[in-house]
């Protein structure tokens, strides 16, 4: 079983290539905003295995062709709500929203293409390591913590700033910046560490005004 996060999968080798018999992961970064939390689609598949397709919850859709033969044409193939069949057999209960956002997401795939994904997933990559290499120079600041790849998230280590990733977060605020999720708690043997995501979405100049802020806040200027 294999977690994926599928803006990657534009750069990366296919799960099914390393041998995945499931893959599943988030779709919001498909298209879909975060919508305060909600709601949001899961991305779930396995490799075609008739016994496993069977066991899989939601709907399959299939590919066929139209009557004339001309024209793609997508229909239902299998369902497993609970709705149509005996409720004790049922492996799944999506409701209209998730629907709907799957279809958002299903279009946002076509309007890129695998051009497209390829390029989304180059640019994060760039730009995560690009706010990498900024708060690297930051005095008392360590990023990221792993030596190792990353794609859009890394760990930011303040052990050495002066301040908790709380109190640091908390000045990030006020400035109107979102300063990472803090672990320590989750991974207390990482200090006080902080995890930072940067996309797409995000451009040089916040980038940039992310590494100047956080900077102006460990030195007191803030």
């Amino acid at each position: 079983i294999v977690g994926v996060d599928p803006t990657s999968l534009g750069i990366l080798k296919p799960p099914g290539d390393y041998g995945a018999d499931i893959v599943v992961g988030e779709g919001q970064p498909l298209g879909n905003p975060m919508n305060f939390g909600g709601p949001l689609l899961g991305i779930f598949a396995c490799r075609g295995d008739l016994k496993m397709i069977r066991q899989m919850p939601g709907r399959i859709i299939g590919m066929t062709t139209t009557n004339d033969g001309n024209s793609r044409a997508f229909c239902m193939a299998l369902q497993t709500r609970e709705q149509h069949i005996r409720r004790e057999k049922a492996t799944s209960n999506i409701c209209t929203n998730e629907a709907l956002c799957a279809v958002a997401s299903a279009v946002y795939m076509a309007l890129l293409g695998p051009e497209g994904m390829r390029e989304l997933g180059e640019t994060i990559m760039y730009k995560a390591n690009y706010a990498m290499r900024l708060l690297s120079k930051i005095q008392g600041v360590k990023a990221p913590v792993f030596n190792s790849p990353h794609f859009k998230e890394f760990t930011v280590n303040f052990d050495e700033a002066g301040l908790s990733v709380k109190e640091a977060h908390e000045k990030l605020l006020k400035l109107g910046i979102h300063g990472g999720k803090d672990v320590s708690k989750e991974f207390p043997e990482l200090g006080e560490t902080a995890l930072y995501c940067v996309t797409e979405i995000h451009s040089k100049e916040e980038i940039e005004r992310l590494a100047k802020s956080l900077e102006d806040v460990l030195a007191g200027r803030c």
